[in-house]
């Protein structure tokens, strides 16, 4: 499948799907290492985070790296809805190089909940 994003070029949803759901991904991972996410929070945010704010400060920098960048408003400016996560999931489920390496449980629950939290950014 392909977008049309906002600048008219086309592109392939899975470069976009990486950058769209990031901050739902920190939000969710920041736990496993609050620590790491806080240094990459204040190193890209470029100011100092606490530890127990650091998945939504992560997520926070993100989201304003990614509409700077002009990248789509989250997952429904691709296109897609809430009637699309367990499609969303069960694409997602086969994909055990990716997942095997995730603080977090990435059953199906979890993963929807991200691709939830995905659909809208700004």
């Amino acid at each position: 499948r392909r977008v049309r994003v906002s600048s008219g070029i086309n592109a392939e949803y899975g470069g976009l799907s990486v950058c769209i759901t990031s901050p739902a991904v920190f939000s969710a991972t920041a736990d496993s290492s609050p620590e790491r996410h806080a240094e990459i929070a204040e190193i890209l945010g470029g100011k100092e985070v606490r530890k127990e704010d650091a998945g939504a400060a992560l997520s926070d920098v993100l989201r304003d790296y990614l509409d700077d960048l002009g990248v789509p408003d989250g997952l429904n400016a691709l296109g897609y809805s809430d009637e699309d996560v367990p499609a969303l999931v069960a694409g997602a489920l086969p994909q055990k190089r990716v997942l095997c390496i995730s603080p977090i449980d990435t059953s199906a629950e979890p993963l929807a909940e991200i691709y939830s939290n995905s659909m809208k950014n700004y």
